[in-house]
């Protein structure tokens, strides 16, 4: 059993910055993926991020390649979301998910990011 909690969302202009925390609870193996998604309004839930626990590899969806950047900090289990230049756009509640196997199978309760103009 995994829990996930989010912290770190607010209300920023555009061009802020913004630091997501997620701290998970229970065991995290190596070969666990930890990934941040996110759900504007009237739309899908989307892949922003995602790091290996263990390996440190990262991936980023094309939106915000250059800048977001995913971390983690073994010791604390926690994962972080920095989020530079921001957009209206990237306007959203942030999700952080815990990828075992083949798909995200715990997820957190979401923070909301608000990115005014």
């Amino acid at each position: 059993q995994v829990q996930l909690v989010e912290s770190g969302g607010g209300l920023v202009q555009a061009g802020g910055s913004l630091r997501l925390s997620c701290a998970a609870s229970g065991r995290i193996l190596s070969s666990y993926i930890m990934g941040w998604f996110r759900q504007a309004p009237g739309k899908e839930r989307q892949f922003v991020a995602a790091m290996n626990w263990g390996g440190g590899g990262t991936g980023y969806a094309d939106s915000v390649k250059g800048r977001f950047t995913i971390s983690r900090d073994n010791a604390k289990n926690t994962v972080y979301l920095q989020m530079n230049s921001l957009k209206p756009e990237d306007t959203a509640v942030y999700y952080c998910a815990v990828r075992r196997s083949g798909t995200y199978d715990y997820w957190g309760q979401g923070t909301q990011v608000t990115v005014s103009s």
